[in-house]
């Protein structure tokens, strides 16, 4: 399967500039469980912006919804 990235980057919600695997989520999923982390997109809008995606923040974020 190929990764079809300019589809992918419309939806992408991950504000880090600066990250090279914008639009490439197979690649963003594996970089973030590699680290113990959980991908942007998963996150609300504002717990996003944190740029902290740990998965206590991940929780975090849910519980105060």
């Amino acid at each position: 399967m190929e990764c079809n990235k300019p589809k992918n980057i419309k939806s992408c919600t991950c504000t880090y500039e600066p990250c090279s695997r914008k639009g490439l989520c197979c690649e963003c999923v594996e970089y973030h469980r590699n680290n113990g982390e959980i991908p942007g997109c998963f996150f609300s809008k504002s717990a996003e912006k944190t740029y902290d995606r740990s998965i206590e923040n991940f929780i975090k974020s849910y519980k105060r919804n």
